[in-house]
Protein backbone atom coordinates (compact mmCIF):
# COMPACT_ATOMS: atom_id res chain seq x y z
CA UNK A 1 0.00 0.00 0.00
CA UNK A 2 1.42 3.36 -1.02
CA UNK A 3 2.30 5.45 1.69
CA UNK A 4 -0.71 8.77 1.55
CA UNK A 5 1.78 11.15 3.19
CA UNK A 6 3.99 11.17 -0.42
CA UNK A 7 0.87 12.26 -2.17
CA UNK A 8 -0.09 15.78 -2.10
CA UNK A 9 -2.43 18.05 -3.89
CA UNK A 10 -0.64 20.10 -6.61
CA UNK A 11 0.53 19.52 -9.94
CA UNK A 12 3.33 19.27 -11.51
CA UNK A 13 5.50 20.25 -14.55
CA UNK A 14 9.26 19.59 -16.56
CA UNK A 15 10.92 22.52 -17.36
CA UNK A 16 14.24 20.75 -19.06
CA UNK A 17 15.13 18.79 -17.00
CA UNK A 18 13.75 19.87 -14.07
CA UNK A 19 10.42 19.81 -12.47
CA UNK A 20 8.40 22.85 -11.06
CA UNK A 21 5.73 21.68 -8.07
CA UNK A 22 2.66 23.55 -8.43
CA UNK A 23 0.94 23.96 -4.80
CA UNK A 24 -2.01 25.86 -3.78
CA UNK A 25 -5.97 25.92 -2.40
CA UNK A 26 -8.85 24.13 -4.99
CA UNK A 27 -9.50 26.87 -7.29
CA UNK A 28 -6.01 28.82 -7.04
CA UNK A 29 -5.00 27.89 -11.04
CA UNK A 30 -2.84 24.95 -10.53
CA UNK A 31 -4.27 23.15 -13.69
CA UNK A 32 -4.41 26.59 -15.31
CA UNK A 33 -0.48 27.41 -14.83
CA UNK A 34 0.44 24.18 -15.55
CA UNK A 35 -1.38 24.23 -19.16
CA UNK A 36 0.09 27.87 -19.59
CA UNK A 37 3.29 26.50 -18.74
CA UNK A 38 2.92 23.62 -21.92
CA UNK A 39 1.03 25.33 -24.08
CA UNK A 40 2.17 28.95 -24.00
CA UNK A 41 5.38 28.91 -21.94
CA UNK A 42 7.17 32.62 -21.73
CA UNK A 43 9.99 33.18 -24.14
CA UNK A 44 12.37 32.89 -21.66
CA UNK A 45 11.67 29.09 -20.80
CA UNK A 46 12.24 25.66 -22.55
CA UNK A 47 9.27 23.80 -23.56
CA UNK A 48 7.39 22.16 -20.41
CA UNK A 49 6.01 18.75 -20.24
CA UNK A 50 2.91 17.35 -17.99
CA UNK A 51 4.46 15.09 -14.98
CA UNK A 52 1.22 15.26 -13.10
CA UNK A 53 -2.23 17.17 -12.10
CA UNK A 54 -4.13 17.11 -8.89
CA UNK A 55 -1.68 14.32 -7.34
CA UNK A 56 1.56 14.39 -6.76
CA UNK A 57 3.58 11.51 -5.54
CA UNK A 58 6.56 12.99 -3.82
CA UNK A 59 9.55 11.28 -2.99
CA UNK A 60 13.15 11.48 -1.49
CA UNK A 61 15.83 9.46 -4.16
CA UNK A 62 19.56 9.94 -3.51
CA UNK A 63 19.63 14.01 -2.64
CA UNK A 64 16.59 14.34 -4.74
CA UNK A 65 12.90 15.34 -4.41
CA UNK A 66 11.32 13.17 -7.41
CA UNK A 67 7.76 13.93 -8.10
CA UNK A 68 5.64 11.42 -10.51
CA UNK A 69 1.90 11.13 -11.50
CA UNK A 70 -0.73 9.22 -9.27
CA UNK A 71 -1.07 5.85 -11.30
CA UNK A 72 -4.75 6.40 -12.30
CA UNK A 73 -4.11 10.46 -12.97
CA UNK A 74 -1.17 9.54 -15.33
CA UNK A 75 -1.32 12.20 -18.48
CA UNK A 76 -4.44 13.56 -17.45
CA UNK A 77 -5.23 17.23 -16.46
CA UNK A 78 -8.24 19.55 -15.96
CA UNK A 79 -8.75 22.35 -18.15
CA UNK A 80 -11.66 24.66 -16.66
CA UNK A 81 -14.56 24.81 -18.97
CA UNK A 82 -13.36 21.31 -21.61
CA UNK A 83 -13.06 19.10 -18.18
CA UNK A 84 -10.11 16.18 -17.51
CA UNK A 85 -8.38 15.75 -20.86
CA UNK A 86 -5.30 13.47 -21.74
CA UNK A 87 -2.19 14.70 -23.23
CA UNK A 88 1.58 13.59 -23.07
CA UNK A 89 3.56 12.92 -19.64
CA UNK A 90 6.57 12.63 -18.42
CA UNK A 91 6.63 9.32 -15.25
CA UNK A 92 8.47 11.27 -13.00
CA UNK A 93 11.01 14.44 -13.00
CA UNK A 94 13.67 15.76 -10.37
CA UNK A 95 11.79 18.79 -8.37
CA UNK A 96 13.86 21.79 -8.20
CA UNK A 97 11.23 24.69 -7.65
CA UNK A 98 7.67 24.94 -5.87
CA UNK A 99 5.12 27.46 -6.88
CA UNK A 100 2.71 28.49 -4.32
CA UNK A 101 -0.43 29.84 -5.43
CA UNK A 102 -2.76 32.53 -4.26
CA UNK A 103 -0.17 33.05 -1.41
CA UNK A 104 -1.53 36.53 0.54
CA UNK A 105 2.38 37.04 1.64
CA UNK A 106 4.28 38.02 -1.52
CA UNK A 107 7.03 40.85 -0.29
CA UNK A 108 8.06 43.45 -3.23
CA UNK A 109 11.12 42.95 -2.35
CA UNK A 110 11.54 39.80 -0.29
CA UNK A 111 15.51 39.85 1.93
CA UNK A 112 16.36 36.70 -0.06
CA UNK A 113 16.25 36.17 -3.75
CA UNK A 114 13.88 33.10 -3.41
CA UNK A 115 12.52 31.62 -0.75
CA UNK A 116 13.19 27.88 0.19
CA UNK A 117 11.58 25.15 1.63
CA UNK A 118 12.62 22.19 2.58
CA UNK A 119 10.51 18.73 1.50
CA UNK A 120 11.13 15.04 2.41
CA UNK A 121 14.29 16.65 3.78
CA UNK A 122 15.50 18.21 0.31
CA UNK A 123 15.70 22.17 0.23
CA UNK A 124 14.37 23.80 -3.03
CA UNK A 125 13.44 27.20 -4.19
CA UNK A 126 9.99 28.15 -3.35
CA UNK A 127 7.67 31.04 -5.26
CA UNK A 128 4.77 32.99 -4.04
CA UNK A 129 2.09 34.05 -6.21
CA UNK A 130 -1.21 35.39 -5.93
CA UNK A 131 -2.69 34.49 -9.88
CA UNK A 132 -1.31 31.86 -12.17
CA UNK A 133 -0.33 34.61 -14.82
CA UNK A 134 2.44 36.63 -11.75
CA UNK A 135 3.36 32.97 -10.88
CA UNK A 136 4.18 32.23 -15.25
CA UNK A 137 6.35 35.49 -14.81
CA UNK A 138 8.19 35.06 -11.82
CA UNK A 139 8.98 31.60 -12.62
CA UNK A 140 10.29 32.20 -15.92
CA UNK A 141 12.32 35.39 -14.51
CA UNK A 142 13.62 32.96 -11.64
CA UNK A 143 14.73 30.49 -14.40
CA UNK A 144 16.30 33.33 -17.11
CA UNK A 145 18.08 35.52 -14.56
CA UNK A 146 20.95 35.27 -11.70
CA UNK A 147 20.52 36.52 -8.34
CA UNK A 148 21.62 39.96 -8.04
CA UNK A 149 24.51 40.37 -5.12
CA UNK A 150 25.40 44.20 -3.55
Amino acid sequence: MEDPAASIHASCVAIGDGGVLIRGPSGAGKSWLALRLILDPPRALAPAELVADDRVHLAAAEGTLVARPAPRLAGLIEARGLGVRRMAHRPFVAVRWLVDLAAGDTTRMPSAPAGREEMHGIEIKRVSARTADEARVLLATLLATDDYEN
